[in-house]
């Protein structure tokens, strides 16, 4: 069979559209990130990145993590290509204890850490030589101390910045007992403690409302907005800016406002 020189370029030119089109759909084709969270406020704030996301080419596959460890352990070792759930000063200290090579590449939200108790209704019932729950790691214990002392409840030590341990505690005039709890566990500690230092992730899911049940709540200033962290080998991937882009979105910051009515502040 001959073919005239018309129907020769159109095969030509059919041939090349269907040698391309896997290569189109390759480039086309979804980028799927894996995302660790912790289980509360992160991870209903990356349901609402995910829509935002996959306009942008990324197809987020998230899972949420019950403590602070196993986020960043999985981004080492691999199984996860980022997370979202910490604030700078809990991250340094991971890469420090744990040889860790995670940076942050993007600010998310502050959650401003409260003083809670089922058994006083205001922090000045709250008697002298009461049992008080703290955050046991270093970072977030130390902020539990830290608010302490900008409440002038307790003098630290000169120097100690943003780590101070019950071993710094210089003055204590009201002699409270610092119990040292993981952080999970602050919120189940209320029935056996005068009162306890509970994150805001974990006190929004014990049912409490920490602009409403706070007895004394943390000013949100100092380095403790939470980010997105990554391998550092990966910061400059060509996902990361999306991503990032994705969750500081105008969607994304009207879905924190609407739904944690202040609970948790957007950072960017």
């Amino acid at each position: 069979m001959t073919y005239s020189a018309p129907d020769r370029r159109s095969l030509i030119l059919s041939a090349a559209a269907l040698l391309a089109a896997p290569a189109i759909a390759r480039a086309q084709a979804p980028t799927k990130l894996r995302v660790g969270v912790t289980a509360g406020p992160h991870a209903q704030i990356l349901e609402a990145v995910k829509p935002v996301a996959a306009k942008r080419g990324l197809d987020l596959s998230i899972t949420e993590f019950s403590d602070y460890i196993l986020p960043n352990a999985a981004l080492a070792s691999g199984d996860l290509d980022v997370n979202s759930y910490q604030h700078k000063p809990f991250l340094d200290q991971q890469n420090a204890d744990r040889k860790y090579n995670l940076v942050g590449v993007g600010f998310t939200v502050n959650f401003p850490i409260g003083v809670y108790s089922k058994k006083h209704k205001r922090w000045e019932e709250v008697p002298a030589g009461a049992q008080i729950a703290i955050p046991n790691d270093p970072t977030n214990g130390g902020r539990a101390l830290l608010l302490f002392q900008d409440k002038g409840l307790v003098k630290l030590k000169e120097g100690v910045g943003y780590r101070p341990t019950i071993a710094d505690i210089v003055q204590n005039e009201r002699r409270f007992r610092f119990i040292e709890l993981e952080a999970a566990q602050t919120a189940r500690s209320l029935d056996d403690v005068a009162a306890a230092v509970i994150n805001t992730n974990y006190a929004l899911s014990a049912g409490l409302t920490p602009g409403r049940d706070a007895l004394l709540r943390e000013d949100p200033k100092g380095p403790y907005v939470n980010l997105i962290a990554v391998r550092d080998a990966d910061k400059d991937k060509a996902w990361v800016k999306p991503f990032v882009e994705s969750y500081q979105s105008a969607e994304v910051r009207e879905f924190v406002q609407k739904t944690f009515q202040g609970s948790v502040l957007s950072s960017w």
